[in-house]
């Protein structure tokens, strides 16, 4: 299966718009609703809507509120869903397509910026995953109970035994309250085995070492 018609990284634009969102993270085959109220995302959504429909989601690196340097890895997604509300929001989901890396910010007269992407080192994004050598769905199941009995968290443990595995680990990478820089190298995990192991790890390390609270 192609990612909305894209087969080879050649596929894909040099230059894209991007989203710079602190903790919040898109993934290939991963859907992400999103908010935007900000008149520089409004006009970027216009202008991707009647273009390409891709927007590169990309986590700030530094705590600059006004222009924050960008981190080095981002993921683009298409717009697949767009609406409108009476306030003039425009509610949307990205899925995601494929990983780029910043070769360059560019100089640009929009309100919103744009990077030249270099798509070259994630190019099996826009093939089916590698599900080769994944940590039992176990072992990942009983480090999220400890960690949600930890945070006080709800979890809907139904999906947690039944989602398919990759989606699974994009939404608790997504989902968990971890601080920047660790959903980053979640981000940037190799393929989704790596980023599955990286996501107990993180869950391990987040969790008391009381395990009388542990959710059943």
């Amino acid at each position: 299966m192609t990612r909305h018609g894209y087969r080879k990284v050649e596929d894909l634009p040099e230059t894209i718009p991007v989203f710079p969102l602190s903790g919040a993270l898109l993934f290939p085959r991963w859907s992400l609703p999103l908010n935007i109220f900000e008149p520089r995302y409004l006009n970027m959504i216009d202008d991707a809507m009647s273009g390409s429909r891709l927007i590169g989601m990309i986590q700030p690196a530094t705590q600059d509120k006004v222009h924050p340097k960008l981190a080095g890895v981002g993921c683009v997604g298409r717009l697949t869903s767009y609406s409108e509300t009476e306030d003039g929001r425009y509610l949307i989901s990205l899925t995601g397509i494929c990983r780029f890396s910043v070769r360059s910010e560019l100089d640009v007269r929009t309100p919103y910026r744009q990077v030249s992407a270099d798509w070259s080192a994630f190019a099996e994004d826009l093939q089916e995953p590698d599900l080769s050598g994944l940590p039992d769905r176990e072992r990942l199941a009983s480090a999220l109970r400890k960690y949600v009995a930890t945070h006080s968290m709800e979890v809907d443990w139904d999906a947690v035994e039944t989602a398919p595995i990759e989606t699974l680990v994009h939404a608790l990478a997504a989902g968990c309250p971890f601080a920047a820089m660790e959903k980053q190298a979640l981000l940037e995990a190799e393929t989704v085995s790596a980023r599955c192991r990286a996501l107990i790890a993180l869950l391990d390390m987040d969790t008391s070492g009381d395990d009388s609270s542990t959710l059943q």
